[in-house]
């Protein structure tokens, strides 16, 4: 660990989004969770002070390698009158400012099957489920299927959390924003340069759009807007470390997307890593 990374953690409640004050974070590296290294607290915005954390040489994420490129921390999180909760995985990559949010869920209405949150590896670094190739325009019945009649951004996309056909997988309500910014966070690493963070971006959101524009799921019988299964869709992770990085680029154009002329609908903007796995006629990561 030669380098550091900076988190920030918000605390609210899941009743109103009210932000939690004196709610007590302990921090460990994930594996060693009873070797707590740092403490923090929440003020009366439910924020923590900023703190920095060891992360691996920011080098390691800018070319694929044989070495992960961000530490992980358990962040245990407690508050009077709310259950506490565990996120195991926070990721802390050199040189970045992340955002780790945090809700928390009162006693009284607690469910008894209540989980703590695990994210799982990045997409760069962990073995996912290629994409599957789909035209990147899709064919429009008019008499038929029901679509947008122009391009819409949402304030919410509906997240099947698992594999289409998966009936165990739970549904999520996620702003779009933060949908957009969570699967940045999944597929690519904040310390890219900004030009290489905002083209991904565009394709994420073009992506994400054609799937909205075009109903695709509910027009196949499906509750959801879009799945995390990378076969199909992003990966997106409950609970996933954000970094303000991804986050600022997210805010000054999340209304943008791609397309082609005279093409109504947004592209379906798929990509690879270009590195484990190939796909020479789409765009690499």
């Amino acid at each position: 660990m030669a380098d550091k990374g900076n988190l920030k953690i918000q605390v609210n409640s899941t009743i109103g989004y009210v932000p939690v004050r004196n709610a007590t974070i302990s921090i460990s590296y994930t594996g060693e969770s009873d070797q707590i290294l740092e403490q923090l607290n929440t003020n009366q915005d439910g924020q923590t002070e900023e703190i920095a954390l060891d992360a691996p040489p920011v080098e390691y994420s800018l070319s694929p390698g044989e070495t992960q490129p961000y530490s992980e921390y358990n962040l245990h999180v407690t508050a009077p009158d709310y259950e506490p909760i565990t996120i195991s995985g926070a990721q802390i990559l050199a040189d970045t400012n992340g955002l780790q949010n945090v809700s928390l869920i009162p006693l009284e209405t607690a469910a008894t099957n209540f989980d703590n949150i695990v994210i799982g590896p990045h997409t760069l670094w962990g073995e996912y489920p290629p994409k599957i190739a789909e035209d990147e325009i899709k064919p429009v019945d008019e008499t038929g299927e029901i679509v947008l009649s122009r391009v819409v951004i949402p304030e919410f996309v509906i997240v099947h959390d698992g594999a289409i056909g998966d009936q165990t997988a739970q549904n999520y309500y996620v702003r779009y924003k933060d949908y957009i910014k969570n699967v940045a966070a999944c597929e690519v690493y904040s310390t890219w340069p900004r030009a290489t963070l905002e083209a991904n971006i565009l394709a994420i959101m073009s992506f994400t759009l054609n799937r909205v524009y075009t109903e695709w799921y509910r027009n196949k019988g499906h509750d959801f807007t879009i799945t995390s299964s990378t076969a199909y869709d992003h990966k997106w992770m409950n609970g996933k470390t954000t970094y303000d990085s991804i986050n600022s680029i997210v805010d000054e154009i999340f209304a943008s997307y791609l397309s082609r002329p005279n093409v109504r609908q947004p592209i379906l903007t798929q990509y690879c890593d270009g590195n484990r796995v190939s796909c020479p006629e789409w765009m690499t990561l």
